[in-house]
């Protein structure tokens, strides 16, 4: 559902991606739903403030995907952001 959000977003429909976002933060309640997920819709929603938030709590559950965050072209809008360097630093990823 995550890629499904992004998808959404990244094409101007905003509304459906906040409809899956807000369905995936309900189903965490009583399910995991990995963090990471949730900060990719908010990436391509392009909320920049939730987007490394997300990521931080990605970093901290050790979710496997946040590996990718170097290469993966769905973060290059959050390249220039200090927090998103931070992390990527702690992991040993910058550079």
């Amino acid at each position: 559902m995550a890629f499904l959000g992004y998808a959404l977003a990244k094409s101007g429909k905003q509304a459906e991606a906040r409809a899956v976002l807000a369905e995936l933060l309900k189903s965490s309640s009583e399910r995991y739903v990995s963090p990471y997920n949730l900060a990719l819709i908010y990436s391509g929603l392009g909320e920049r403030d939730e987007a490394p938030s997300w990521l931080e709590r990605a970093y901290e559950h050790r979710d496997q995907k946040i590996v990718f965050l170097k290469v993966e072209p769905k973060w290059d809008n959050l390249r220039a952001d200090p927090r998103f360097n931070s992390l990527l630093k702690r992991m040993n990823l910058a550079g």
